[in-house]
Parts: structure tokens; sequence; C-alpha cells
């Protein structure tokens, strides 16, 4: 495997691949999730692990489950917990649509980076690892709404991040497997764009009513105060 490291922190360092890296939007939904230290955490679909180490760095939340259906993206994010100094996450290579009996009603809180292309759009991508990453050929927002309802307990919560012409199809499946859309803030590049990113929040048994938070903007000129502080406040 041809890997390479990116450092997050003073001594963490993530193992990437061409096949497994990140981008902006892992530091974004991480942000947006708020995770506290005793939540336990299921980061579903977790590539090279990018969310689950953050959510440790940013947050400290003591108990993180990082799932993924590639082998490859398990070993890579295993590379990275036996080289750098973080505890309480555990890998595992599962489907989350099977995930074991033994974790219904576990978590406090799921996030997801989830598939931004549905089935028949876009160019498909050549290589697996981008099929499954880019495009809903392994876990649609219906699979992943139901794994994630399965998952929480009552109250808990799952975070995700989509592009926004997919916002209204992933509040129909929030709601269909009772995950209430609770809180939402759309992303936009600059002030005079259109967002082009959403996240949002659904809560297992919540009660109808959505709080729109402020914009976020990615640039002033440069990169914004605000997503510079999100950077410096998630490498720590």
């Amino acid at each position: 495997m041809d890997y390479r490291f990116e450092k997050l922190g003073k001594d963490v360092s993530l193992c990437v691949s061409d096949e497994h890296t990140f981008g902006t939007d892992a530091f974004l939904l991480t942000e947006f999730s708020r995770a506290r230290r005793k939540d336990k955490v299921c980061d579903l679909g977790t590539g090279c692990g990018i969310i689950a180490v953050l959510t440790k760095l940013r947050f400290g939340s003591k108990e993180i489950v990082a799932v993924d259906i590639q082998k490859q993206a398990i070993e890579q994010l295993d590379i990275t917990l036996q080289s750098s100094p973080l505890e309480g996450i555990r890998a595992m290579n599962a489907d989350l649509r099977e995930m074991p009996v033994y974790l219904n009603g576990f978590f406090d809180l799921c996030i997801c980076n989830p598939p931004y292309k549905a089935i028949g759009t876009g160019m498909i991508s050549e290589s697996d690892a981008d099929k499954i990453a880019r495009h809903e050929s392994m876990c649609t927002d219906k699979d992943l709404c139901r794994a994630a309802a399965r998952l929480l307990r009552f109250g808990g919560r799952l975070c995700v991040c989509g592009r926004t012409e997919r916002l209204a199809d992933m509040m129909v499946s929030m709601r269909e497997q009772g995950l209430e859309p609770k809180r939402m803030r759309l992303v936009h590049k600059d002030e005079n764009s259109e967002p082009w990113l959403f996240l949002l929040e659904g809560r297992r048994g919540g009660k109808s009513f959505l709080r729109c938070e402020p914009p976020l903007f990615m640039k002033d000129g440069g990169i914004s105060p605000e997503l510079k502080a999100i950077y410096a406040e998630s490498c720590e």
C-alpha cells in the first residue's frame, strides 16, 4: 500500500493514500457535531479515519468506533493508531448496514460524511474506493439513517454533511427512521455564492423543530477567520 502521513497535531499524523484521504468537509462536520467528552461516538464510513481522529483531538471523546467496509481504509487507520498516542479509538472493518446487534442503542452520536452523489448521477469514478466514497454504490442515505437509528440511544444524534441538492432527500430519510432534523448550517464558498454544502443534525425521537444556524463562509479574500479557527482548534 502506497501511503503517506499528514500531520494533524503535535504528536498525531494521519495515514492517507490516494484512495483514502480527506478534505475540508471533514473538519467542518467534526466541528458541527459538537461531540462531548462523555459521548460514545460512531464514525460511519470513516475512510482514513479523519473524523474519528479529529473528534478525539477536538473534543476528547473517550470512546470512538470508526467503521468502514473497505479493508484498506481500516488498515490505514490502524497504522495511524499504532503510530500516534490516540486512546479510545477502535477501527472496525464492517458494513454499516450489518453492524453487530450488541451495538444497538449503544451510541450517543453518529457522524457520517456520506457519498455525495446519488446512484446514476454524475461521472462514475474509476477506482472502487472512489465509487464507494463518492457514489451511493454501497450505502444510500436511507441505509445510513436506518443504521444510525438502530445504533443510537433515544435522544442520540446523527450529524452528516452533503451537497445542498441532496438536502431534502436526507431530511426525508432521517424522518422516515425517526431521526428528526433539529439543526442545520449551510456552507458557502464566499459571501457572493450560493451554498454548496449542508451540515445537518437529526435527533432520535426528537420533536419537530429545526434551527438554522448562521451561514459559514469559507473564503474572505483567502480563507475566512472562522475556517482558520476551525482548523486551529481541530489540530491543537
